[in-house]
């Protein structure tokens, strides 16, 4: 690893740096962001007060405002900054890629050299006989058109009332209609349509903090196969097209199945002659320790697997939908004179952005992140679960660099403070002062950190965690809103 990736530990709290950041003008920047930027996911609550942090800079894990001040950035800016920033060999591969063809359309029987080149190695990398790949822009896309696929599929196989796709309550799959729609995260839609049955219908995510009760994860996990089998039942398998899943639940609270849950899903699909889809959006590309996750982590061989976030280290916008070799043959016979397979992007395969995943996977390998992953991941996993003495914390959980943090106002109860509170956003600011920057979710924090992340750094994390939450404990009693339990 190189000390670009490594760097210094950061200081207890967010300090002024250089004075190359008097070249940023904050209040400037503030006021254009607060007039003109429509921010994704925005909190209109606190916005007009509080605007936007301008990120200005970055390097290594670390990311610096327009006033120089620096943060260890936990979150890999949305689970996606893998190879960590300021990575001269992707920059330096997108711009030598611009130089020769920033872009030509896919269109037409073209191709570029990164394209050709970047979906031979996904095919390699895949599991199983996943060998065919389209390309997208994001996450979102990657599954609206695994489900465009999907129904494609099934017209040709002479099947077209094969519609519904299985999705699962606090799954996250994106945010265009169709991706959002299968996402089962009820406050996410508040205010917006949604499509639902017969072409979406939802089953019960795994949870074991909240919804396990008293059954053993064994009997979770039949509990909850047996309410799929009997959705899809209900619905008539002849209806039934695909069942999407996260192998772990990402922006829904970061839940990991029990043991065995997802490889009886898929058998459960393979039962009804049901696709399996495994969005592996976050977790591909070695957040878990693999470049795929399904079949190394959890054991699934799935259908198609939806990739994109870490495929370029956040560098440049890319996803990738891998198809097996069952579907493409059936997708990819002629259907009359002149038709055409009518779905794609503009930017499908946009050169640039596959040269920086062909970067972003060769720096992986080169300097074994995936295998950085599986040794120095277990120890982020026990640093983080020592908070569990806190009395604000409920649960701590999650794999490897993909975890997360539940609050809770009673921990016997698993009672949850009302919304107004905002304990996650409480936590996160806390955190904010002191140089580190972790995600809120409601009362969640999630923690999704570059792969690079070292075990000091680490330790300076966690310190600095317990710290936030410790002073948001403090202000909760201060403002009477919660007390320490006896």
């Amino acid at each position: 690893m190189t000390e670009t990736m490594f760097g210094d530990d950061p200081p207890a709290v967010a300090q002024a740096a250089p004075s190359r950041f008097d070249a940023y003008d904050t209040e400037a920047l503030w006021r254009k962001d607060l007039d003109h930027y429509v921010h994704p996911f925005t909190d209109f609550a606190h916005w007009s007060d509080d605007g936007a942090l301008v990120i200005a800079e970055s390097e290594g894990v670390y990311v610096y405002d327009s006033d120089g001040r620096r943060y260890l950035d936990s979150q890999g800016g949305l689970w996606c900054v893998n190879a960590g920033y300021g990575r001269t060999e992707i920059a330096d591969a997108m711009a030598e890629q611009a130089r020769k063809l920033a872009y030509y359309s896919p269109f037409t029987d073209t191709t570029s050299a990164p394209g050709a080149n970047l979906a031979h190695k996904l095919a390699s990398l895949a599991p199983g006989n996943l060998n065919h790949v389209f390309f997208g822009l994001s996450g979102s896309d990657a599954n609206d058109t695994a489900a465009r696929i999907i129904h494609f599929y099934f017209n040709r196989l002479g099947q077209p009332r094969k519609k519904t796709m299985i999705t699962r309550v606090n799954a996250y799959h994106g945010s265009s209609y169709m991706a959002m729609s299968l996402t089962g995260v009820a406050h996410d839609h508040l205010g917006f349509d949604v499509i639902g049955e017969p072409l979406i219908a939802r089953v019960s995510g795994p949870d074991l903090y909240r919804e396990s009760g008293e059954m053993t994860p064994d009997e979770y996990t039949a509990h909850l196969v047996e309410e799929f089998r009997t959705r899809v039942e209900g619905l008539g398998p002849e209806n039934v097209a695909a069942f999407f899943a996260e192998p772990i639940m990402g922006a829904g609270g970061v839940l990991v199945p029990p043991p065995g849950y997802l490889p009886a899903m898929r058998e459960a699909c393979r039962d009804y002659g049901i696709l399996y889809v495994s969005d592996e959006v976050v977790t591909a590309f070695g957040r878990l320790g693999h470049f795929f996750a399904s079949r190394e982590v959890f054991g699934v061989q799935p259908d198609i697997i939806n990739s994109a976030k870490g495929l370029t280290s956040g560098y440049a916008p890319l996803s990738a939908t891998l198809l097996s070799d069952e579907i493409h043959e059936v997708i990819s016979v002629p259907q009359a004179p002149g038709a055409v397979f009518s779905h794609g992007y503009t930017y499908s395969g946009h050169p640039v952005s596959c040269a920086a995943a062909l970067a972003n996977i060769e720096l992986m390998e080169r300097e074994d992140v995936c295998g950085h992953v599986r040794r120095v991941g277990p120890y982020f996993e026990q640093r983080l679960r020592d908070l569990a003495d806190l009395p604000l914390v409920g649960d701590v959980r999650g794999k490897c660099f993909m975890m997360c943090i539940e609050s809770v106002a009673d921990r016997g109860t698993k009672e949850m403070f009302p919304a107004e509170v905002e304990i996650g956003r409480r936590i996160s600011k806390a955190c904010d002062a002191r140089g580190l920057l972790v995600r809120p979710i409601g009362h969640l924090n999630v923690l999704s950190p570059p792969l690079i992340l070292t075990v000091e750094q680490i330790d300076w994390l966690v310190d600095a965690l317990r710290d936030g939450i410790e002073e948001a404990m403090s202000q909760l009693e201060h403002e009477g809103l919660w007390r320490r339990q006896a």
